[in-house]
């Protein structure tokens, strides 16, 4: 399905991305991957991933918080695999906290990382596909991107930003054979949700598995966790031929949560 293109796929050590990387390469797509994590551990996923799906898996160390290693990112890519046809911005941290105790370098950090890296990967994948005159933008939003939680103050507002970006950036590439989405996943059971757990309770005055059925899965009317192999499907339909006339839309995949 995607023999002889290539993806960069950020944030992908591990979850939502990971999953995706994973389902390109196995339709055919050179990889880069990209994220924090043990060195050796990303390496060893680097190496099954290519010897399992038999195409070329490259790892960018690039720090989403910095344009210039971002832009080497996406030079290091084109570079290595003579194009870009799939960029899929999907790094993010969290952090919940009441805003008047928000710290301010994690607000930040949070805008950094969840939302203006992917300007900086768009702005510099563009020019890239517009040449090729082909390119697939997916960028992970959230059910965030459309409704909001309390203490995720900065959360909210990344996501919110992204699905704003998506819209914006798919008017500007329309005629260029390049798509701009979004997937707005509901709770994926992924180390970002499960490290957000504790803060969660701390911030509420509850136990952790209260978090989990109460406020967590409360919120999702399937009573179930979306899972990673479910988003990827998503992203690798995104990214496909069969999906050239969907464009600037953020696509729900969240159990319900949104229908409400």
């Amino acid at each position: 399905m995607l023999k002889g293109k290539s993806a960069v796929v950020t944030g992908s050590t591990s979850g939502i991305g990971l999953a995706m990387a994973t389902a390109f390469a196995k339709a055919g797509a050179n990889v880069m991957l990209n994220g924090f994590g043990d060195k050796a551990e990303i390496e060893k996923t680097r190496a099954d991933l290519e010897k399992e799906a038999g195409v070329t898996v490259l790892y960018s160390a690039a720090d989403m918080t910095k344009p210039a290693e971002i832009a080497a990112m996406i030079a290091d890519a084109e570079k290595a695999f003579g194009r870009l046809d799939i960029l899929v911005n999907n790094a993010g941290i969290q952090f919940v906290s009441p805003v008047e105790e928000f710290p301010i370098e994690k607000w930040d950090q949070i805008i950094a990382i969840n939302l203006s890296s992917a300007f900086h990967t768009i702005r510099a994948a563009v020019p890239i596909m517009k040449k090729q005159k082909w390119g697939r933008i997916i960028n992970t939003a959230s059910a965030h991107a459309l409704v909001a939680s309390p203490f995720k103050s900065a959360y909210v507002s990344a996501k919110h930003g992204i699905a704003g970006l998506t819209k914006t950036i798919a008017l500007e590439v329309a005629t260029d054979g390049i798509t701009v989405n979004a997937i707005a996943p509901g709770y994926v059971w992924t180390p970002l949700v499960e490290k957000q757990i504790p803060d969660t309770a701390r911030a509420r005055g509850i136990t952790e598995e209260q978090v989990k059925n109460d406020v967590i899965l409360d919120a999702q009317p399937t009573k179930e966790f979306v899972t990673v192999e479910e988003v990827a499907d998503l992203a690798l339909y995104l990214a496909g031929d069969s999906a050239r006339s969907i464009t600037g839309a953020v696509l729900s995949i969240d159990g319900g949560w949104t229908a409400q």
